[in-house]
């Protein structure tokens, strides 16, 4: 029996992919911070909600019209409950990242949140008692690190202001 081969990546759609993401979630986050901050702007509910009505809608239409991914159902009740919790906690962060905007710069916001993957190894590790590689924890270090040291860099500039 032989082994169903997929074809090779396309690198230069994956280049411009990540780099589509990239680039749409700074210009998101610089929007919110201008629209908190600069503009004024009094209610970053709203603004996550415009966020996520837009990425519904966009997502409706690459599965059901563009045919990009395949439908899925919703096989239990069990699951529905898991996708409601993973979307009330997605929601809730994406919430408190835009309430934060309005007293944290930008670059303090990005940095603070390069964490999430060291938090995210050990809340898993936590919570499921499985360790990731002893290399995945090595490799994190430095970012934690670096994130402590531009957090202090960031937090003595703004008290000398």
């Amino acid at each position: 029996m032989s082994a169903i081969k997929t074809p090779p990546p396309n690198k230069l759609l994956t280049f411009g992919l990540v780099s589509s993401w990239y680039s749409s979630n700074i210009g998101v986050l610089l929007l919110n911070k201008y629209l908190l901050t600069n503009y004024g702007f009094k209610y970053p509910i709203f603004l996550t909600m415009c966020h996520m009505s837009s990425c519904a809608l966009l997502s409706y239409i690459a599965i059901a019209w563009l045919k990009m991914v395949p439908l899925q159902v919703i096989r239990s009740r069990v699951q529905f409950v898991k996708i409601s919790a993973l979307s009330l906690i997605f929601c809730a962060s994406v919430v408190s990242g835009n309430v934060s905007l309005r007293y944290l710069p930008v670059s303090f916001n990005q940095a603070v949140g390069a964490t999430t993957p060291f938090f995210t190894a050990v809340f898993a590790y936590v919570m499921t008692l499985k360790m990731e590689t002893w290399l995945t924890y090595v490799t994190l270090v430095p970012v934690v690190t670096g994130v402590v040291i531009a957090s202090g860099a960031i937090s003595c500039h703004f008290n000398a202001l």
